[in-house]
């Protein structure tokens, strides 16, 4: 790598904001011998284009000796960054590869097949007499042979060891700040019915020992054995077993001549079972290994097992350590440098941290405080009526401009979505299930009428800029889920500042979506009393650009809670009902007034239990599950404008093209 090509790779015709400053410091911290440099960036600032620039500086290869690493990889856990790359222009020497299952192939009677389920997967030696024209095959060996390839981390993490992909002299990585929790993720191994192809051949036993979660240093949930009676033992004898099984089942197809789509799926998830069981049992069983595991069996006999590694500092690696010489880490919230280098298995003294200023205007992008209560699990029933009240005032406020409301689950947004109803403003809401979230959020983006999305984890990687959204409502602080074994085991080890942490920096990267250039503007409200608690427990952390909007935040001058006010952006109008039904807010002091119909809570669509914890914020139960149901129906204002374009195809005479007939 040579840093003082950094600045000239600069792909842009000109640098903005404190872009080139950025430069100078990334070129200074490496050519000071730092291997990794951290680039703390607020959102807006070009990342992107940082990172370009970087990997310029990468050893060409005319430049190199054999043996020597060229060339340089861009990474991004965000599929929708990827996909900004590969639309950018001024980043069209980045050479972009996907995983098989996104291209078609383009063989005789195959268009709609995936390339991971062509003739070439299913057929044993298939000789394809036009790979050099697949789509897959030929970005896979444009991105290999050239200067530049970019993919993401997903696919970085999976190509590890592969000769096609392999070391380079540069590596940068995009929104870097979740890696370790990244890797945890890939590095996790899920047996269940679903995923684990000969799960009626096995006989599961209670590797929990009757507890329902295993893990711990009376356990020894670190590597090495832990005794007969351990559950770690326990479940290292059965993952033993169950790989025998599975590479019997994997040899019996691999031993076939043709396979149908659906054999070539379950050979090669036994395939990809096989690598990760292996994975476990060799780190598991080595007693120099830094990993720390631990097992979820809640159902006890017969039902799903989770192995979780904590802080897989090896898995890193081997996956992202060992794949290049010089690193360049990019992201608006690594928080804290030192608990970033120890979650991804870095020496913080080896490492840079370099960070951009903010060139924003702190008053186009305010934080408003509009807190309606708790929103932890004993204290919802009574505080969502009340954001769902806010939220009438803020539209109201907003007669002509998109929103977005951060829902955090979709148990929240089922009722949150039904109280509007109740209020007859649910003409102007767009909402979205698992299933629909992609194409309700194109839907959202696409529309020209002031609607707003109830959105559930759409906190990262949205560029909402300038008319795509001016406002939006944080409704729960977004603390991580208290009942996952790792997040328990992390806060049985004290390890609260991370927890706070991870919360801080969620909310951080919430407020970035509606402020992306220095022109634009866009206000933040926040409903939950415990964000205010958060912002205290973890000041010491905030970049001072963040900590700036915390300290002018401020409560705003809102309008009554008037439906009709609400609704004078779109053509419809409130339901009869929405005058008399829900609680009301008195427009000055913000007072509730109780009514009949208050919202209920139901426990099991949205957390397995209703405790807190000691910090009296923590959130504990499972995520909520899938929103399979409506909100309350019907006309006039209680039909959301998803379900209204839902039966707009369900009705129109090519519905069964459109696959809702």
């Amino acid at each position: 790598m040579d840093p003082d090509r950094i600045l000239a790779e600069f792909p842009a015709p000109s640098f903005r904001g404190a872009q080139e400053q950025a430069l100078h410091d990334v070129r200074d911290a490496f050519a000071a011998g730092n291997d990794v440099v951290l680039v703390r960036a607020p959102t807006g600032s070009g990342k992107s284009l940082l990172a370009r620039s970087i990997m310029g500086a990468a050893r060409p290869v005319e430049a190199a000796e054999p043996r020597e690493a060229t060339g340089a990889y861009y990474t991004t856990p965000q599929v929708s960054q990827l996909e900004d790359v590969a639309a950018d222009d001024l980043l069209a020497d980045l050479n972009v590869i996907r995983g098989k299952s996104n291209y078609a192939c383009i063989l005789p009677g195959e268009h709609d097949t995936p390339v991971d389920r062509a003739p070439c997967a299913r057929q044993r030696g298939f000789d394809c007499s036009i790979q050099h024209r697949c789509p897959y095959f030929s970005d896979r060996a444009i991105a290999s042979s050239r200067r530049f390839a970019a993919m993401t981390l997903a696919y970085f993490m999976q190509t590890a060891g592969s000769e096609v992909f392999g070391k380079r002299d540069v590596v940068v990585i995009d929104e870097a700040h979740g890696l370790s929790e990244w890797a945890e993720m890939y590095a996790t191994i899920e047996l269940s019915p679903d995923r684990v192809p000969v799960w009626e051949d096995v006989g599961v036993p209670d590797v929990s020992g009757g507890t329902g979660v295993s893990g711990g240093t009376d356990d020894g949930a670190t590597g090495g054995a832990d005794g007969d009676g351990g559950s770690l033992d326990r479940t290292a004898r059965f993952v033993e077993q169950l790989r025998g099984v599975c590479e019997r089942a994997k040899d019996e197809l691999v031993g076939r001549p043709e396979l149908e789509p659906a054999e070539v799926a379950r050979r090669d998830r036994l395939q990809e079972l096989i690598g990760e069981l292996g994975w476990f049992l060799e780190d598991y069983r080595d007693p120099e290994s830094p990993t720390t595991w631990v097992v979820d069996q809640p159902g006890g006999e017969g039902t799903a097992i989770t192995i979780k590694p904590l802080d897989p500092a090896r898995y890193l690696k081997h996956t992202v350590w060992d794949r290049g010489n010089r690193f360049a880490l990019l992201s608006a919230t690594i928080l804290s440098k030192e608990a970033f280098c120890r979650g991804v298995g870095l020496d913080p003294a080896d490492v840079a941290l370099v960070d951009v200023e903010h060139t924003f205007p702190l008053a186009n992008r305010p934080l408003y405080d509009v807190t309606q209560g708790k929103m932890t699990y004993a204290h919802r029933e009574e505080t969502i009526p009340r954001i769902a009240e806010l939220v009438v005032r803020l539209m109201a406020r907003h007669p002509n401009e998109k929103g977005l409301i951060h829902a955090h689950s979709y148990a929240i947004a089922d009722q949150l979505v039904d109280r509007l109803g109740e209020l007859g403003v649910a003409p102007r809401l767009r909402r979205h299930t698992k299933a629909t979230r992609d194409g309700e959020l194109e839907a959202w983006l696409g529309s020209d009428d002031p609607e707003v999305f109830v959105a559930v984890k759409m906190e990262e990687a949205l560029d909402l800029k300038d008319e795509l959204c001016r406002w939006q409502v944080i409704c729960k602080a977004p603390y991580l889920n208290t009942n996952d074994s790792r997040v328990a085991r992390r806060l049985e080890e004290g390890q609260w500042p991370w927890y706070h942490r991870a919360a801080l920096r969620t909310v951080i990267q919430a407020c970035g979506r509606v402020v992306r250039a220095p022109d634009d503007h866009g206000a933040t409200y926040l409903a939950d009393d415990s964000l205010l608690d958060l912002f205290d427990r973890s000041r010491a952390d905030m970049p001072a650009w963040f900590a700036d909007q915390v300290a002018a935040m401020e409560a705003p001058d809102l309008p009554a809670a008037d439906p009709t006010a609400a609704l004078s952006g779109i053509d419809a109008a409130p339901s009869p009902a929405a005058a008399t039904s829900g609680p009301r807010l008195d427009a000055v002091t913000g007072a509730v007034t109780a009514s009949d119909d208050a919202a209920t809570t139901d426990a099991t669509a949205d957390e397995s239990t209703g405790s807190e914890s000691t910090n009296g914020n923590a959130e504990t139960g499972t995520a909520g599950g899938d929103a399979s149901g409506s909100s309350t129906g019907g006309g006039g204002g209680t039909e959301t404008r998803s379900e209204r374009d839902a039966k707009r195809r369900q009705d129109h005479p090519l519905s069964d093209v459109w696959g809702d007939g």
